[in-house]
């Protein structure tokens, strides 16, 4: 089975937070196309109070088993690229810590599992590029699941019911 992929390349953003228990704040801020291969991150904007870091070469893998999450993705009205990240060498403390791109997604089902296993998932809008790539492969080889139609439980012998 062939295996679907894209470079893209994302924005993290570093602003002033405005709250007592962390001095700033961290989030994917875009997603960019690009074929640039994985690289270093390069600062796009510096300032005392913000901060752009680009971070090229992260693949999105299209894979089978997630057809269905692609699919409500791409149907949604709001397209999203999932972004999953953690903070880069947090013991150099607040000023040397960055926010570090890992993984991306445009399947709802892998960033909820994501989010389910504690990690730091954010979403930003998918570029039209990115959705047009998608929606074709999903129009290709989504299927929706058959609907089965449920017996009523008052057909069914009292002996086989089971209490839900």
């Amino acid at each position: 089975m062939e295996k679907l992929a894209r470079a893209l390349a994302v924005v993290m953003e570093r602003r002033k937070a405005r709250s007592r228990w962390a001095q700033v704040v961290w989030q994917p801020t875009a997603v960019l196309e690009s074929g640039e291969p994985p690289g270093a991150a390069r600062a796009l904007v510096t300032r005392d109070d913000y901060q752009q870091w680009l971070y090229p070469g992260l693949p999105l893998e299209i894979h089978r088993d997630e057809i269905e999450g692609y699919y409500m993705n791409v149907s949604s009205g709001s397209p999203r690229v999932f972004v999953l990240w953690r903070m880069e060498d947090e013991a150099a403390g607040e000023a040397g810590a960055r926010g570090l791109p890992l993984y991306l997604s445009a399947s709802y089902d892998e960033a909820g599992r994501w989010m389910d296993g504690g990690h730091s998932v954010d979403s930003v809008a998918m570029p039209a590029g990115v959705f047009a790539w998608v929606g074709e492969y999903v129009e290709r080889n989504y299927v929706p699941a058959p609907k089965q139609r449920r017996k009523p439980r008052s057909f069914v012998h009292p002996k086989d019911r089971v209490e839900r």
